[in-house]
């Protein structure tokens, strides 16, 4: 049975918190089933947080795409619909190298620590509120698509829906509006990206089947 449940933020820093629960995470591999258990069930946001740190490095991790995309698409439904979320047990269970992982999760949270200087309570129209936290949890799943989009060999294509993510959720934990509105013009410029990315992907065929036809 579903439940709804709220969102409650925090005093501590974002990077305190993520660089914690990350420091307990042990064992040679690791599940979203075991960060989720770490977290606890009304750490949704900081899950999303957590999902986006791989890709805001040059670093590449088989399968954690997929895997962190697709918990992200799904925590933001829940967020969305205010209901606890759920996760298929493939999902949830898929291993990853704690030694690949960890580091580079660790390698994030400095990312956010700089973040943290300037993050602050303020503009709270755009994170308070059933209405907006359905609003940002709906950005949150399009940036979460576009994450899991398998362009991972194109420049910037997980990093700019990477950064989004982490805006959105450190602005709503630490009900900092200002940081939301990164998350949306990074979004912005992740959708632009991606049509630059299409239209230059179908004039290219276009190219190759015209010159296959004058052939």
């Amino acid at each position: 049975m579903t439940q709804n449940f709220t969102f409650t933020d925090t005093s501590e820093s974002l990077s305190t918190v993520l660089q914690r629960l990350i420091g307990n995470l042990s064992g040679k591999t690791i599940t979203l089933r075991d960060l989720m258990e770490a977290i606890g069930e009304q750490g949704l946001l900081l899950m999303c947080a957590i999902a986006c740190l791989p890709f805001l490095i040059p670093v590449s991790i088989p399968g954690v795409s997929t895997v962190f995309g697709a918990a992200i698409v799904m925590i933001s439904l829940a967020i969305t619909l205010n209901r606890l979320p759920w996760l298929p047990k493939r999902i949830l269970d898929k291993e990853m190298e704690t030694a690949r992982l960890v580091p580079a999760l660790e390698k994030g949270v400095n990312i956010v620590s700089k973040l943290d200087r300037y993050m602050r309570p303020r503009l709270p129209g755009l994170t308070t509120g059933t209405v907006m936290a359905r609003v940002n949890g709906l950005a949150i799943m399009t940036a979460g698509v576009l994450l899991m989009m398998p362009l991972g060999f194109v420049p910037f294509s997980n990093t700019l829906p990477g950064v989004a993510i982490l805006l959105f959720s450190a602005g709503m934990i630490q009900r900092d509006g200002a940081t939301v509105l990164g998350g949306y013009l990074f979004l912005v410029l992740t959708t632009i990206y991606f049509a630059i990315l299409a239209y230059g992907a179908f004039w290219a065929g276009q190219g190759l089947s015209n010159s296959l036809t004058g052939a």
